[in-house]
């Protein structure tokens, strides 16, 4: 074991074991395909036990034993933030400063590095749970860890072992980008620093890209434009920004936010 702490949780391979995780972990769980889920995919929520029978039924057609679900008790946390951190064959270790992450209907909206509040204990906590989990899986990449802070502990929550949505922020707001360390350590050379340079945030463009003039006219804001079809839901842009202080970020995200949904 890694000994890490995360969310209290059981791993189900059969429907009939659900009953079991209501009575151990209580009736608020979040149930999460323990492999290729993303955006709120591969995730289903109960609130309720009247509502188990239902959550059953959409659960049916699924190969539990292929992929587990893990039941997770729903944890009353202070907010969502995430790791993205580097390892490279020689097992040399970099990692970024924490993000906080905003989410609507389970997918990423904003992303703020490096994250407020945040001392340099719970920094270190989170580069000792990123530690031993890359070499604990001998990985070599960037790997994005994303936490729970529940008072001043951090819970995994989940692990997405590739470069990272939360950590798209870094293009404009780190030394070394997220995709130039991954490219680093899987090519085996020295990974560059993480440091932060000024205040940032990436905010995601879901569905559409707002008009490209409006979006480049923002002071301090960069474009990366997918070139994906325009469809309801899907992650077709983001906009990355990087300030000098926090209250002209603000304001900056303010303006990228107006255009959002117009």
């Amino acid at each position: 074991s890694m000994d890490v702490a995360n969310c209290e949780h059981q791993v189900v391979t059969h429907l009939d074991q659900l009953d079991a995780c209501v009575d151990a972990l209580g009736n608020k769980l979040i149930l999460k395909a323990s492999r290729d889920g993303y955006d709120g995919y591969g995730q289903w929520r109960l609130s309720d036990e009247s509502e188990l029978p239902d959550l059953k039924k959409s659960l049916q057609g699924l190969d539990l034993e292929a992929v587990p679900l893990v039941v997770e008790k729903m944890v009353n946390f202070d907010r969502e933030l995430s790791l993205i951190g580097v390892r490279n064959a020689k097992g040399d270790i970099r990692t970024y400063p924490l993000a906080e992450n905003l989410h609507h209907q389970g997918q990423l909206h904003v992303s703020v590095a490096p994250a407020t509040n945040v001392d340099s204990e719970l920094q270190e906590q989170a580069h000792t749970i990123f530690t031993k989990l890359a070499e604990g899986m001998d990985y070599v990449g960037v790997l994005a860890v994303e936490l729970f802070q529940v008072n001043n502990t951090l819970l995994v929550n989940e692990l997405a072992p590739r470069v990272h949505n939360s950590g798209h922020w870094s293009q404009s707001g780190a030394v070394t980008s997220q995709f130039e360390n991954h490219l680093r350590a899987i090519a085996g050379l020295p990974l560059g620093s993480t440091a932060k340079v000024g205040e940032s945030a990436m905010l995601n463009f879901i569905g559409e890209v707002p008009a490209v003039e409006a979006v480049t006219a923002i002071e301090h804001c960069h474009l990366h434009h997918y070139g994906k079809a325009f469809k309801a839901g899907r992650k077709v842009g983001h906009a990355t920004l990087r300030c000098a202080d926090m209250a002209t970020l603000k304001a900056r995200i303010a303006e990228v936010e107006a255009l959002i949904g117009k």
